[in-house]
């Protein structure tokens, strides 16, 4: 149903849920996606309420920032500015309203910086040229730097520990202030995605073939799970399952407590997109060109999307609609439910990096070297319910 959004509903504290029976405290206009997974480690916006699946086809491009070469980084959006990596070398800070520049830092013109920055607690931590750094997030002052085991890995902020993985195959727990090491365990191969924290464990994908689950507070070893490949989607835990995307194809859910297979789904290609999951069912992107819907329980197929080419873009769940890119060059807001195609958007360039939805926007970047942000009009009345 349309209806006009009313300034002093927006203002107030309203609970929702996250997933099964999950619940979070949404704070009106000022939801911030602050790394990779955001809330619960499940690459959804369960606070959305500006767009939605009858208002979505209306998205206009509200600004686009051209950087020095593409853009593979997946925005963060903390506090009105959007930060985000680009090949040119440099993390930048955009004005998440205007677009405007407000700073950016570069460690080496020549070094891509392609993975997604974490922003907590007024510092934007980011991997570039295999050094990970911590930086002022009003005013890209360095703050600390630490070249660990080649870091390699979207870094994870929770419950004030930084996690991140290492090109070498070390997953580390770090000291968010200073950097300091507080353990390490070696996978004894490349750790590319994003760690996934949930409940006093890490879970990270390693190139070995295997997911580790490993304690949180030490770093010992709690039990690995055996998924034929990976290394590179960045797993999703929700209610005792771990949903994690395979080089062999398949898609898998693990039970948490005990790694048993509780089932997988083999796509057409490599799966080196990460789930998001919400409301029961797992989005997530395959080589073989398709976005697909899973029912989260049983692994069951609901429905696919073919898109024109490779999507190793992660989808972001926001109020109904899923919102992922593909090499086609296009940015697609699907029906969760259905799959329908809802709005899309073609740039000059493939779609790598992984939308984020906050506060009635969407974000991302391209390989047409462009950061962009799309909305509603200005003169729209329209909301997402």
């Amino acid at each position: 149903m349309k209806r006009i959004r009313i300034l002093s509903l927006i203002l107030c504290l309203c609970f929702v849920p996250a997933a099964w029976g999950q619940k979070v405290t949404c704070p009106g206009e000022n939801f911030n996606w602050n790394e990779f997974h955001t809330i619960d480690m499940l690459r959804s916006n369960p606070c959305e309420t500006v767009l939605g699946v009858d208002n979505v086809g209306y998205l206009t491009l509200l600004w686009s920032y051209t950087t020095g070469n593409r853009v593979e980084s997946s925005p963060a959006v903390v506090n009105g500015v959007v930060y985000i990596g680009s090949d040119d070398g440099n993390l930048y800070a955009l004005n998440a309203s205007t677009g405007a520049l407000l700073w950016s830092y570069s460690y080496n013109q020549d070094a891509y910086v392609f993975d997604s920055p974490a922003v907590a607690d007024g510092t934007v931590y980011i991997e570039m040229a295999a050094v990970l750094f911590a930086l002022n997030a009003e005013t890209g002052a360095l703050l600390w730097s630490d070249a660990i085991d080649m870091a390699n890995s979207p870094p994870t902020v929770a419950n004030g520990v930084l996690y991140t993985g290492g090109y070498l195959g070390n997953l580390y727990a770090l000291n968010p202030s200073t950097g300091a090491q507080l353990w390490s365990y070696d996978t004894g191969f490349g750790i590319f995605s994003s760690p996934a924290v949930e409940n006093g464990v890490v879970y990270a994908a390693s190139a070995n073939g295997n997911l580790y689950a490993v304690k949180a507070s030490t770093g010992a070893l709690l039990r690995g799970y055996n998924i034929n490949g990976g290394g590179w989607s960045s797993p999703a835990v929700a209610d005792g399952v771990v949903y994690v995307g395979s080089t062999d194809n398949d898609v898998y859910a693990l039970k948490a407590k005990t790694g048993a297979k509780l089932w997988s789904y083999t796509t057409g290609d490599e799966v080196t997109s990460s789930p998001a999951v919400a409301n029961g069912t797992v989005y997530i992107g395959s080589w073989d060109g398709n976005v697909y819907a899973l029912n989260a329980s049983t692994g069951a197929l609901l429905w696919s999307y073919a898109t024109g080419n490779v999507v190793t873009s992660s989808p972001a769940v926001a109020n109904g609609v899923v919102y992922v890119g593909s090499w086609d060059n296009n940015l697609y807001a699907l029906d969760a439910a259905t799959g329908a195609v809802l709005w899309s958007y073609a740039t000059g360039g493939s779609i790598d990096s992984s939308p984020v939805v906050a506060n009635g926007v969407v974000y991302f970047g391209s390989y047409d070297g462009n950061v962009y942000a799309f909305g509603l009009p200005s003169s729209s009345v329209k909301s997402g319910k």
